[in-house]
């Protein structure tokens, strides 16, 4: 599995609907949808997935309103895609490359979803996605048999994967799967040779500890770890112990690992409710960092961390208020297809 900074073919999004996931705030969610997508087609091909022809018309004004004209709108392309809801980092092809010799074919490995331990349902549309996809491009897919959301998982390209023991050995996803035997699939269906496991994820958090809102790979040997500064917020004790671990781990060389602290935003409460608002929920695209911001005197500080960790990329800020309602961000709500390599 290439990590995110690699080159993309595109990016896909499966485009809002289900206004349960953002009770009695749903109007402004397709907007932060349409940023994001006016900004990920500057530079490349944003694939979305809609469930018919007034969702797509409705997309495409909200879209063509923040692009530059005809050629960007050309890099969004429409798929008539149905899905349960929005999250397609969990829900959305997860790319790997398959060895065949001294050549690599791109497949898609058809991990299976139960939409975060049965919380919410239905999930079946949502769990047919990657077998659509697959076959809309003419792809091979592979089942490892196992339940896995692609949030619960970091990769660096180079054997190295980070996820929590709070997701992934959590006993609503595999239960009759020991921490070895998960290891083991992680290692075989992605390429990997170590996980790094952290503990647990931050407060508010419904897919019982992602590792895209708490510690993120930003290069081979670098991670950003979120960090609470504030010994009375929720969080401080959580992300301190994650800290903690990820200065004990090491690369497939040995290495200690090089740890960039990144704030955490002010809280974000909605209705007495801690939402899981992070600056590490970032995604990677070709030329920039799309970063989701919250209305926080910490914004500024967040985009400069991040800023110094992606020399070559433009830092795009991108205000997830409305959008984390729905307890996600933009790393949640997009899922890149690596390109081709040279050799395939």
């Amino acid at each position: 599995m290439p990590p995110e900074w690699a080159e993309h073919e595109s990016t896909w999004i499966s485009w809002p609907h289900k206004e349960a996931s953002w009770p009695g705030r749903f109007e402004p969610v397709p907007d932060v949808f349409a940023d994001i997508t006016a900004a990920l087609s500057r530079y490349e091909t944003v694939n979305i997935n809609v469930l018919d022809e007034a969702m797509e018309s409705d997309a495409l004004e909200r879209i063509g309103r923040r692009t530059d004209g005809p050629e960007q709108l050309r890099r969004v392309r429409f798929h008539r895609i149905a899905t349960n809801d929005a999250w397609c980092r969990d829900h959305g092809p997860n790319y790997v490359f398959m060895e065949e010799g001294e050549r690599k074919r791109k497949v898609i490995v058809d991990w299976r979803y139960n939409a975060w331990g049965g919380k919410y349902e239905p999930y079946d549309l949502d769990d047919s996605v990657p077998g659509k996809i697959a076959a809309l491009q003419g792809l091979s897919t592979v089942d490892p048999g196992m339940v896995l959301e692609g949030g619960s998982i970091d990769v660096n390209g180079r054997g190295l994967l980070l996820t929590t023991e709070a997701c992934l050995l959590n006993p609503n996803r595999n239960p009759a799967m020991t921490k070895e035997e998960i290891e083991e699939r992680l290692m075989r269906f992605l390429g990997v040779g170590k996980v790094l496991w952290l503990e647990k994820g931050i407060t508010g958090d419904d897919t019982d500890g992602h590792v895209d809102d708490i510690a993120r790979f930003v290069d081979e040997r670098t991670v950003v770890a979120a960090v609470e500064e504030d010994p009375a917020d929720e969080n401080y004790g959580i992300l301190r112990e994650n800290y903690r671990r990820l200065q004990g781990l090491t690369d497939m060389d040995g290495r200690s690992l090089d740890v960039v602290k990144l704030p955490m935003p002010d809280p974000v409460v909605l209705e007495n409710e801690r939402l899981p608002a992070s600056y590490a929920n970032f995604y990677i695209a070709n030329r920039q960092v799309l970063v989701p911001l919250y209305r926080s005197a910490r914004d500024a500080e967040a985009l400069d961390v991040l800023r110094s960790c992606f020399p070559g990329r433009e830092i795009v800020g991108i205000d997830c208020t409305d959008l984390v309602w729905g307890l996600g961000a933009i790393h949640c709500v997009t899922h890149e297809e690596p390109a081709a390599p040279p050799e395939a």
